[in-house]
């Protein structure tokens, strides 16, 4: 490995990557367990829900049926995916996108098999029509992946600001329509951060090979002696 690419690997440290990864996807699954086991709904779940179920705000109504339609159905699982993909392709990013199109479907699936494990009954409330279980969020799960995977391909302070605050978003709207109990939002968010830091760690080296900041090095660095 050069020394430009050694400065470059530094920003995705591969066993960095997988170790956290796996401890979130962990700790999401712990999470499963405990309410699995619980006999009751945990007192923060109660407390969230009832706050929310006392207090209508119609904006945050409508902002959440927006969210809804964002995050999940042919617009959030098609479309988003598809013209993400061919606007990492027109900028020549191939190893990008594979790498974004593994981590959307890895997410999805790892959060549907959590879902028919688990079987959590949604909060009663609910006013939108869901699939089946309510942990994890896929909604909020689908929001993480979406915003982690664009920070590793472009790693600025905005982009991480703009991902934090859509997954803060996603998590509130699922809650103020009642689709979610508040600690399947925080396992959603679990989800899709770990499998797309895991699905990161097996990309790296294509991923940091089609950074523009290193090509640009490479090109304009001296040719060795001869």
């Amino acid at each position: 490995m050069t020394t430009v690419d050694s400065a470059r690997a530094e920003n995705l440290n591969r066993p960095l990557l997988f170790g956290v990864g796996a401890l979130l996807l962990l700790a999401a699954a712990g999470l499963g367990t405990l309410i699995y086991f619980r006999t009751e709904t945990f007192d923060v779940d109660v407390w969230w829900n009832g706050i929310l179920a006392a207090n209508d705000v119609p904006f945050l109504d409508t902002f959440s049926y927006v969210m809804n339609f964002i995050g999940a159905g042919w617009f959030g699982v098609f479309a988003i995916p598809i013209v993400a993909t061919v606007a990492l392709l027109l900028l020549k990013r191939p190893w990008s996108a594979v790498f974004f199109i593994v981590a959307e479907v890895a997410a999805a699936g790892v959060v549907q098999v959590l879902k028919h494990v688990f079987g959590r009954a949604r909060p009663e409330e609910i006013i939108v029509i869901s699939d089946f279980g309510s942990f994890p969020s896929g909604h909020v799960a689908n929001a993480a992946t979406l915003a982690t995977a664009a920070f590793i391909l472009f790693p600025r302070l905005v982009i991480a600001l703009v991902g934090v605050a859509y997954i803060l978003l996603m998590a509130l709207s699922r809650t103020v329509l009642h689709a979610h109990w508040l600690t399947d939002t925080i396992g959603g968010a679990l989800i899709g951060i770990g499998v797309v830091l895991i699905v990161a760690g097996i990309f790296a080296p294509k991923l940091i090979q089609e950074r523009p900041s290193r090509q640009k090095t490479v090109e304009s660095a001296p040719a060795p002696p001869q």
